[in-house]
């Protein structure tokens, strides 16, 4: 397995491979971005969707069929602020999305391979610009380019996923490494590719640790949960939500999860690496439905990764103290990240109260019970300690 062939990298890991704000877009694409961007002016003044309700709608057929992956998803970025923020930016939510903003996200996310709503690659994978174009995606070098509100709390959650992300590239690529040298049976270079792989952990729950620094949980509770809810399980959207214009919806109206950290690759591949699995629950049908709301060479990597991977019965064959420890401590460290997601839930969103149909605080924006959800993946990570 080769990172370049899933569109990924040691440097980036999952992250968008191109810098997104360098992508620039056709003429016809721009009064929607200049709209999206300008979502923080448009918020407060209490009638969003009618300044939404004026972009011009443009036939992306063209577009679609010929705009390089980076377009794409610079194009898929803006709408998809926009389609959350239509919805959730007046107090009761609309039955209908306009077909200024249904028509073309249906047409763009068709032609990405993913729903047509904000997914976690848009809020986060290709929302990320550096001060400095040669120095490192770190927190002190990176910046938001698309916002629903604004401020510190909001541009912090997303930065702070962003730099996990890329660190979490050499991890990626040890993985690659161990696929071959577990078939290879290679004791030698799998201890060493779990050792790099465990101290690159220890840097992402570092960065993970550092969300309380400038994201202040009321805060991102009332200022920054409520614009990434979807239309599924969201008792403030009944049945979903009419596509405007999309024929082949036939009218009806259509149910997506919103986005959430869960949509991130670098779990799943991890348990796909160490051959971690899922109790066969609601809990693994919902990890199920989520995979498709990653871009489709996310979801083949982590695929093939789960196919080829026997790192763990040979881990388990070769009967060696220190390799047995490292890949032990890959799974505690993995656990300790799951645990830590598992605190940041109950202080940043259960702990909090809410009134709002669409933000309730024993939902997860992906409409799931999320505290059982995300305990249940820590403890089952942690079954798998041999």
């Amino acid at each position: 397995m080769n990172l370049s062939d899933y569109g990924l990298s040691t440097e980036r890991g999952f992250l968008a491979g191109f810098d997104p704000a360098r992508i620039t877009l056709p003429a016809d694409l721009q009064p929607a971005r200049e709209m999206a961007l300008r979502l923080p002016e448009l918020i407060p003044t209490g009638r969003l969707r009618s300044f939404l309700e004026r972009l011009p709608e443009p036939d992306l057929t063209g577009f679609c069929e010929t705009a390089r992956e980076a377009e794409l998803r610079a194009a898929m970025l803006h709408y998809s602020f926009m389609v959350q923020a239509y919805v959730w930016g007046e107090p009761d939510a609309p039955k209908v999305l306009p077909a200024c903003l249904a028509v073309p996200i249906w047409q763009i996310g068709h032609a990405i391979g993913q729903p047509p709503l904000l997914p976690y690659s848009s809020y986060t994978l290709e929302n990320w610009g550096r001060f400095d174009e040669k120095g490192p995606i770190g927190l002190s070098n990176i910046h938001t380019l698309q916002h629903f509100e604004g401020g510190m709390d909001e541009a912090w959650f997303i930065l702070v996923h962003v730099a996990i992300e890329a660190r979490a590239g050499e991890m990626l690529h040890e993985a690659t490494r161990l696929v071959g040298a577990a078939k290879e049976e290679n004791d030698a270079e799998i201890e060493r590719a779990l050792g790099v792989m465990g101290a690159v952990w220890d840097d992402v729950n570092a960065i993970f640790d550092r969300m309380p620094e400038r994201c202040d949980p009321y805060v991102y509770f009332h200022r920054v949960r409520p614009w990434i809810h979807g239309w599924k399980d969201n008792p403030a959207l009944g049945e979903g939500l009419v596509y405007e214009g999309v024929a082949e919806t036939g009218g009806k109206p259509q149910a997506f999860r919103g986005q959430t950290g869960s949509q991130s690759s670098i779990v799943p591949a991890m348990d796909a690496l160490l051959g971690i699995g899922h109790a066969g629950d609601p809990l693994r049908s919902f990890l199920d439905e989520l995979h498709a709301y990653r871009p489709p060479l996310h979801r083949r990597f982590i695929d093939d990764l789960r196919a080829q991977s026997v790192l763990r019965s040979v881990v388990q064959a070769l009967r060696k103290p220190a390799i047995l420890e490292l890949y032990n401590d890959n799974i505690r460290k993995l656990a300790r990240f799951r645990t830590r997601h598992l605190e940041y839930a109950a202080t940043y969103i259960n702990r909090q109260a809410s009134t709002a149909a669409g933000n309730d605080p024993d939902v997860g924006t992906g409409g799931t019970p999320f505290m059982r959800y995300l305990k249940k993946h820590r403890d089952e990570a942690e079954a798998h300690l041999l």
